[in-house]
């Protein structure tokens, strides 16, 4: 009898921590402003209302599309192999100034998206013209689909490139959990846990238009 009680609180304990999502082991949230490559004219910009009061763009004004100029880069060190997704905190203006080209190696090659103009790694953001939270996807011919990187634990290489000026980019958070729905998921601003020590962004500010123009 007493084995079989033993057996029963198992089998519930496990079922416990499946049902409560503990399969979720690894997050982290980027500060946009706190990559270790920023090329121009990609630059970091003020706006009250993004995390920490920074964001990264290429300058320019709604309407005018154009851009592939420009890129930030971030070495993230992956605690372990894995299935990994990307949502950013993002504001767009309209549909001229609403994608970048994202690229993560060693799961994506090396090759420069702005160049080839790889749709494989076209990310569209739902227009809001608004600060909101957009999961990393692939915008192809055929249609708008979420993206997952299969990496490996170490060092890895994510470098999302300006597609579109105008477009602004405010936290990066990454995680193994590759739900669609954005409440299952609850991606986050930057905290302690993220163990990210500041680089003394606001030196390399560059242009304080985004905060005027997100007064309007």
């Amino acid at each position: 009898m007493f084995y079989k009680i033993l057996v029963l609180s198992i089998l519930f304990l496990a079922g416990f921590l499946l049902v409560n999502g503990i399969s979720y082991s690894y997050d982290r949230a980027i500060e946009a402003e706190m990559a270790d490559t920023i090329e121009t004219p990609m630059v970091i910009a003020e706006d009250a209302d993004a995390s920490d009061e920074l964001y990264i763009w290429m300058e320019g004004e709604p309407l005018t599309g154009g851009g592939d100029q420009g890129w930030a880069e971030y070495i993230i060190d992956i605690p372990e192999a894995g299935t990994y997704a990307l949502w950013a905190h993002v504001f767009v203006w309209d549909g001229n100034s609403d994608s970048f080209w994202v690229t993560w190696q060693p799961a994506d090659p090396d090759e420069n998206a702005q160049e080839t103009k790889n749709t494989e790694y076209r990310w569209s953001i739902g227009t809001k013209n608004a600060w909101h939270w957009d999961r990393i996807n692939h915008w192809l011919d055929g249609g708008t689909f979420d993206r997952e990187w299969e990496l490996p634990a170490g060092e890895t290489t994510l470098r999302i490139a300006v597609r579109e000026d105008g477009a602004k980019l405010d936290v990066i958070f990454i995680t193994d959990n590759l739900s669609a729905d954005e409440a299952d998921v609850n991606p986050r601003f930057p905290g302690p846990e993220d163990n990210v020590t500041p680089v003394e962004p606001r030196d390399k500010l560059t242009t304080t238009w985004g905060k005027i123009k997100a007064q309007r």
